[in-house]
């Protein structure tokens, strides 16, 4: 589940080439597929200012301080839904991989 959520982020952002050769090539290490979520995540942070409105939108119960202490980070907001939604981690983990694949 998660090799595919990294596959389907990838894709939304542009990566699926390199991953798809990386992939193709050897099997993909748990670190080499931390390194491209963390790649992915840095693009999102990058946008963070574009991307609030989306996440506010889709977490409505986030404060302004709560997604100002996100600041795009994924771990961050994953816990911050964990907490305002009273949902488990891995609850919180599907719900922001469906709205990264939703969210470019």
């Amino acid at each position: 589940m998660r090799k595919f959520a990294l596959m389907s982020l990838a894709a939304i952002l542009g990566l699926a080439m390199p991953f798809a050769a990386s992939h193709a090539q050897a099997p993909t290490t748990a670190s080499k597929v931390a390194d491209e979520a963390a790649e992915a995540w840095a693009k999102i942070k990058g946008a963070w200012t574009q991307s609030k409105g989306a996440v506010k939108e889709q977490w409505g119960k986030l404060t302004d301080d709560d997604i100002v202490e996100v600041d795009g980070r994924r771990d961050q907001l994953v816990g911050k839904i964990q907490t305002r939604y009273g949902v488990s981690h891995e609850e919180a983990e599907r719900q922001v991989s469906r709205w990264e694949v939703n969210h470019r």
